[in-house]
């Protein structure tokens, strides 16, 4: 009776396992090329003196919020016009909001490099100690 289980259970992982192949094929196939283009672009970085700011930068505009539309009337006629929101601040134009956003992002990225100058004395010190 347990060798009839065992084998049913094997039998259903097997199929599965091929029901769902194309699926994880797909999945696997996905990471393989975003590993394929991470390493292309380490080698990218590598002669590229500016990738440490591209880097900082791409984390930066990780951490900011996006620019949210949304509907809303108008306080001069009533009628429905689209406003953007970004940090709690309403603006009329789409370009408006990215800007702030874009220096929302700046302003993150400099901070990091205040504060880095601070964080590798602190290293250094560690490794005398």
């Amino acid at each position: 009776m347990r060798d009839l289980l065992s084998m049913a259970g094997l039998v259903l992982a097997g199929l599965i396992i091929y029901a769902y192949f194309p699926r994880i094929q797909a999945a696997l196939r996905r990471f393989d090329e975003k590993n394929i283009a991470r390493r292309h672009q380490e080698a990218l970085d590598r002669k590229d003196r500016h990738a440490h700011f591209k880097h900082t930068l791409m984390l930066a505009e990780e951490q900011v919020e996006e620019v949210s539309e949304f509907a809303a009337s108008d306080e001069r006629t009533g009628e429905k016009v689209t406003r953007y929101l970004f940090e709690g601040e309403t603006f009329l134009t789409r370009d408006d909001a990215e800007d702030a956003r874009n220096e929302a992002v700046l302003a993150k990225a400099r901070e990091f490099y205040v504060e880095l100058p601070k964080a590798l004395a602190e290293r250094r010190k560690e490794k005398l100690n």
